[in-house]
């Protein structure tokens, strides 16, 4: 049967008789599966290499097909549940859906409905069986992906208080480049909005014509105006989730020009900007995110309270301005302070000689007003940013809607000498994290160790490709993408004594066995003419200290088509609710050096059996 259906489809093709490889490459992706030209052009001049020929006759055509998508692997499945080895019923596919994938609840139903979706040949579709085509068709489709179908839409309850998720936050998020002389782009905003980022970060300047700017201070980064940047988020906010956008602002401008800001925001951001409290003008906890759906907040410096600010409300504000005394610490690693750092203008290096690193900087502080328009002051709604002081500081302090943004310097300190109270702290109010300034390059720092103590707000470079940004990517494809995940309940807890590095009673260890099985169509390698690559994979863990875990397998030699591996690799994870697990594909190009060729990252409890 599937041998009449094939020729069915592909002999019109070949009524004039041979066809070339453009032909081959578009015949095939009639067929509905997905092939990689790389490949099929690989496979062809192997077939044509032999005659000296440039075409390929139908019987060609069909070896070239089968070589790519008859895989050995699904064939060994497919003859282990079909008596006959050319068709499975239905019975036949519920028997393999439930003791291969785990399907427990599997019934005729479900078996209908893949055959219905998969199985390309009418007349067996329709005796409600499935042939060796459906087969690798369902076996090939996104129903069969490792990550759970289900959480590829919002399952989480997302009316907690804001405070309980963590948040996808991009750094700097104008720069499309480093951070010294290249260039500022509003592409930086668009596709952080669309990879489902929800904190973004705008460094604002004030610029010629009273019209601020958007770059970063102090370094030759291009300049963009504030305008466009929020005419931008305006039209990309919700296009990849409903949950709300955080506007964090870096503020340099003059009051003149922040009022201009707190102008552009209202008018260009209409009902979408956040300018009043939901409920009670009294605010004893955050909103959830289901309340802020659609919703953009900004998160600047505020003066006084959301009350006064209420208040004020109708009243004109024009002119008015506020002041905010902050206690700055001169050695304190604060975004500002770090661009200085990267710019020392006049003073001369000291000779090493001179340098004591192990003596602690002597902080001198030192009070410092900073002038706020109360224009834009009122717009700050459950955003409002408040100067780290100390964890005894805040819990005394702090009020629900104030949070701090803490450079990773400073985190990785308290991660590792006071990780109990930044748990409970982070409980409490949304922190963010930011890299260091000496990250000239827009290099990233490993955001796990952050996630690990309950930060929400975790920025990272989104322009910089790595490890870094593919745990990032991993983490939020979780509950549908839709940049906010419900943290742990031990990291909601404000009376939570968990901890990263001493996880007692708050582990629920989890064994995972993971069979490694094949690899097909992978990426040649860059180094090889023959289209062939030396792949090896990487399985590796990611989540408290004592969950980090990497294992990798063995090399096959020569072969990116199809290299087949057939091992087995077991984890113990103690507190599976942080853990990442990637998958990453090298080339083994030498016995000291690899090659980059794939990876996959996704969050340990969205990995799906079977």
């Amino acid at each position: 049967i599937s041998h009449t259906w094939f020729l069915s489809i592909i002999q019109n093709e070949f009524r004039t008789g041979k066809i070339d490889l453009d032909s081959t490459m578009k015949l095939l992706e009639t067929l509905q599966m997905s092939f990689d030209f790389a490949h099929v052009k690989h496979v062809f001049k192997k077939t044509i290499d032999k005659r000296k020929a440039h075409t390929i006759n139908i019987e060609d055509f069909r070896a070239i097909y089968r070589a790519i998508v008859h895989r050995p692997e699904f064939n060994e499945l497919f003859r282990a549940y079909s008596p006959n080895c050319k068709i499975l019923a239905d019975t036949e596919l519920i028997e393999f859906l439930r003791k291969e994938q785990y399907e427990t609840e599997a019934c005729e139903m479900t078996a209908l409905e893949i055959i219905l979706k998969y199985e390309p040949i009418e007349e067996v579709r329709k005796r409600r069986q499935m042939s060796f085509e459906g087969f690798i068709r369902y076996m090939s489709s996104e129903d069969c992906s490792i990550f759970k179908s289900d959480h590829r839409t919002v399952y989480q309850d997302m009316n907690h208080p804001l405070c309980d998720y963590f948040i996808s936050s991009s750094h700097n998020t104008y720069l499309i480049s480093d951070q010294l002389i290249g260039p500022s782009d509003l592409w930086g905003y668009t596709s952080a909005l669309l990879k489902g980022c929800r904190c973004l970060e705008i460094d604002c300047w004030d610029g010629s014509n009273n019209e601020p700017v958007v770059y970063h201070g102090h370094t030759l980064t291009s300049k963009i105006p504030f305008r466009s940047v929020i005419q931008v988020i305006d039209k990309y906010a919700f296009v990849a989730s409903d949950y709300p956008v955080v506007l964090s602002l870096e503020n340099h401008c003059s009051p003149k020009q922040q009022e201009v800001m707190a102008e552009y925001l209202e008018s260009i951001l209409g009902d979408k900007l956040l300018t009043s409290t939901i409920g009670d003008t009294v605010v004893t906890k955050l909103p959830s995110p289901e309340a802020l759906k659609f919703k953009i907040l900004v998160k600047n410096k505020k003066v006084g309270t959301i009350e006064e600010g209420m208040l004020r409300r109708d009243l004109d504000s024009h002119g008015e301005t506020g002041e905010i005394s902050d206690l700055e610490n001169v050695s304190d690693e604060d975004e500002t302070d770090e661009k200085a750092l990267l710019y020392p203008m006049n003073d001369s290096p000291k000779r090493k000689s001179e340098q004591r690193p192990s003596a602690p900087p002597r902080k001198k502080a030192k009070m410092k007003k900073i002038k706020i328009a109360i224009a834009l002051s009122d717009l700050v709604i459950y955003t409002k940013s408040q100067k780290f002081v100390s964890f005894e500081h805040s819990l005394a302090n702090q009020k629900c809607y104030e949070n701090n943004s803490i450079g990773e310097v400073h985190a990785r300190k308290f991660v590792k000498h006071s990780a109990k109270e930044f748990v409970s702290h982070t409980s409490r109010f949304i922190t963010r994290i930011y890299p260091k300034g000496t990250r000239a390059t827009s290099s990233n720092y490993n955001p796990q160790e952050f996630w690990n103590v309950g930060c929400q707000m975790v920025a990272l470079n989104f322009q910089t490709p790595g490890l870094q940004m593919e745990l990032q990517n991993g983490k939020f494809l979780d509950n549908g993408g839709c940049g906010y995940v419900l943290k742990p309940e031990f990291l909601r807890n404000h009376n939570s004594t968990f901890t990263p590095h001493n996880v007692g009673r708050y582990s629920k260890p989890m064994s995972l066995s993971i069979r490694l099985i094949s690899g097909h169509q992978l990426p040649p390698s860059n180094l090889s003419k023959t289209n062939k690559a030396d792949p090896l994979v990487h399985i590796e863990i990611y989540g408290v200290p004592e969950d980090q875990a990497k294992k990798k397998s063995s090399v096959v030699k020569s072969n990116a088509l199809s290299p087949r591996w057939d091992e087995t690799f077991s984890f113990t994870v103690q507190v599976p609710e942080l853990a990442l697990i990637r998958f990453c594909v090298e080339d083994e190009i030498s016995l000291v050096a690899n090659e980059f060729l794939g990876q996959y990252t996704l969050p340990l409890l969205s990995l799906s059996k079977g």
